[in-house]
């Protein structure tokens, strides 16, 4: 007959070595060195070469170029982060990856936040305040930047796809070959006048001379004469009044009393 404590006996061994087997695996699977998310950080290690720098030290305006630079680079890899995860999420969740990416990008995560709340140090140091809206200033910029490459690639879009459709441009700058109509001849026949007549300007008549002036031959400075049925000043006289006082009547004087 087995005694009683065998099967005992036997769990615990069994629970045992898988206890020591995990713990083993933990310790080991802590110790690994995962391999880095972003290669490197090139705009972290000027920043800390120049604020490290003392002679010549370097200006403030140029460390917080540099630190805005920094930022950039920063929100860059928050946007790829953002990108990164959702798609290991669906992927981890079917169990198309393994935990080691998953820990490896986990790891990655930690590291970008830890450099945000360095940058927004930083910033603190310079200006207080600026720690709050330098990554938004960084966003703008990142944005800027993108549209800027989009505007510079068009050009060369455009060729690639022309050259892919099979259009031809002119280049600019290029006369086209087009000719312009020419102006039919006018024939003369010869002996003929090929100058056109040319009017003189006509000119105006003379006024006629007075009638006093025909008479006499020479022109009169003075008014012209009014014909006799003209009336004068003397027949534009009135005639006084009848009975009456060419002065006017006398004022009265006044009796005293």
């Amino acid at each position: 007959m087995i005694p009683v404590f065998v099967p005992f006996a036997f769990i615990g061994i069994v629970v045992g070595g898988l206890g020591i087997f995990s713990k083993i695996y933990r310790n080991r699977q802590a110790a690994r060195a995962y391999e880095p998310w972003f290669p490197s950080h090139p705009e972290r290690d000027t920043y800390i070469t120049l604020l490290q720098q003392t002679d010549p030290a370097p200006s403030d305006a140029l460390l917080k170029a540099a630190l805005l630079r920094r930022a950039v680079a920063d929100v860059t890899r928050i946007f790829r982060i953002r990108d990164d995860k959702a798609a290991l999420t669906a992927l981890l969740q079917k169990g198309s990856i393994s935990d080691d990416l998953w820990a490896n990008f986990q790891a990655a995560e930690r590291e970008l936040e830890a450099e945000i709340v360095e940058v927004v140090t930083e910033a603190n140091t310079f200006v207080e305040g600026w720690g709050q809206i330098i990554f938004q200033s960084a966003g703008e910029v990142v944005q800027n930047e993108k549209y800027r490459d989009i505007f510079a690639n068009i050009p060369k879009q455009k060729t690639a796809l022309d050259a892919k459709l099979g259009i031809e441009r002119p280049a600019v700058g290029s006369r086209s070959s087009a000719t312009l109509p020419s102006i039919p001849s006018i024939s003369v026949p010869n002996g003929a006048d090929a100058t056109l007549p040319i009017k003189s300007p006509s000119k105006r008549p003379k006024r006629a001379a007075s009638s006093a002036s025909s008479a006499n031959g020479s022109p009169s400075n003075g008014p012209p004469s009014l014909p006799p049925s003209t009336p004068t000043k003397q027949h534009l006289e009135l005639p006084s009044p009848q009975g009456g006082n060419s002065k006017g009547p006398a004022k009265k004087k006044n009796k005293r009393k």
